[in-house]
């Protein structure tokens, strides 16, 4: 909480000088405004290189900047996957030539992602923030001790993408209430957690950072919390969809799918009790934009994946900080604080501004991702972003 206060005192006084420096005419604040740090995404999908058409480096970090980040990691499911020195700097060159804000890639775990071979993580490890083969969870024990065993040499974080393929069955939503009443296969939650499960024991034995992206059952939670009082390394994330909707909110659109999917209400009710104990340490997007003829299949055929990055602060506020759930500083520790300390991202001069009593509906038509789909659409809150600077310069702008 001191750290939160530290932070928010200091990108007031960062926005004080920014302000001095143009005359003070880039924006004109009101009691309703506040400034705070810039957010840090530590999982989106900025689809460059090799999926330009879903998204750029440059439409992906306007829609950060718009969403109040100044920083994010990116995750490898690309073409080509930065699993060599040369795959990933053509994915650097592009962030250097296109990204508004700082991005930071994550290399890959194994070649290709296919779960087969390691990659040399060691020639990745000085441009790469941390390993993961996002998108596919490595099946093979020995492969992922090994993984974990090098990336503890290099002191590297493994953020680890967690499904067992074996337990899927051909599901593509929660296997819940909506998929027995529609029709639909489901995907248990074991396939989550049993992974998750399988790589604590492989910390304990590795010594390994660990990082579990976007949990969504009951069991990670508790699976986490108890591997906390024990001591391990590890840390864990959520998305603002899992503390908001569940399964009974799905609707027959592709704009609710997403990997893993939308659990059920027990589901939901666990990880905010998570959010709220500390078991789950911050607040990540999987920001994952597709065509709108990919989202526009129905909920059996559209591809997986969400954009959150420019309604994250929006439903987290509305939900959680203004009903007295979380308060402030709070959700700054979760969207802020805590991944640039677990990654180890530094904390720039950099601040962004919200009109907290702006109210409206999210429409997708005033995102600047490529990506439209989200399950947010329509729904009413309040949290508008006004202004976000990163390393002194405006980087979005309300007109």
């Amino acid at each position: 909480m001191r750290r939160a206060m530290s932070e928010m005192t200091r990108a007031k006084e960062t926005a004080a000088l920014f302000f001095d420096s143009c005359g003070g005419e880039t924006v004109s604040l009101s009691s309703g405004h506040i400034i705070l740090p810039g957010f840090c995404d530590v999982h989106v999908h900025f689809r460059e290189p090799g999926f330009s058409y879903k998204e750029t480096m440059e439409t992906g970090s306007r829609a950060a900047a718009h969403g109040g980040y100044t920083d994010v990691c990116t995750m490898p499911n690309l073409n080509p996957v930065p699993d060599t020195r040369e795959h990933l700097e053509e994915q650097l060159c592009l962030i250097r030539e296109n990204a508004r804000i700082r991005v930071y890639p994550l290399g890959a775990i194994t070649l290709g992602e296919k779960g087969e071979q390691l990659t040399d993580m060691e020639s990745l490890a000085a441009n790469a923030i941390a390993f993961s083969d996002d998108g596919r969870g490595v099946q093979s024990d020995d492969m992922m001790r090994s993984a974990m065993q090098e990336a503890k040499r290099l002191n590297k974080i493994i953020a680890a993408h967690c499904e067992v393929n074996d337990l899927l069955r051909g599901g593509y939503i929660h296997d819940g209430v909506y998929a027995k009443e529609h029709g639909h296969r489901g995907i248990c939650s074991e396939s989550e957690w049993g992974q998750i499960k399988r790589d604590l024991e492989l910390v304990k034995e590795t010594g390994c950072k660990y990082h579990v992206c976007h949990i969504s059952t009951k069991e990670s939670v508790e699976l986490i919390r108890q591997a906390k009082k024990q001591g391990l390394d590890v840390t864990c994330e959520t998305g603002p969809h899992y503390l908001v909707l569940c399964d009974e909110d799905l609707q027959e659109d592709g704009r609710f799918k997403m990997n893993p999917p939308l659990r059920g209400r027990e589901d939901r009710e666990a990880l905010i009790e998570g959010l709220l104990d500390g078991t789950i340490d911050m607040i990540a997007t999987d920001h994952a934009p597709h065509s709108a003829e990919e989202k526009g299949r129905g909920l059996e055929k559209s591809l997986m994946g969400v954009v959150g990055l420019e309604t994250a602060f929006a439903v987290m506020y509305t939900h959680f900080v203004k009903p007295g759930i979380l308060t402030m500083e709070k959700l700054v520790e979760r969207m802020c604080i805590n991944p640039r300390e677990r990654f180890r991202i530094p904390f720039g001069n950099d601040f962004t501004v919200f009109d907290l009593e702006k109210s409206y509906r999210i429409d997708p038509g005033t995102f600047l991702s490529m990506g439209r789909a989200t399950p947010f659409a329509g729904m009413e809150v309040q949290g508008e972003c006004i202004l976000t600077v990163c390393d002194g310069k405006a980087v979005y702008q309300k007109k």
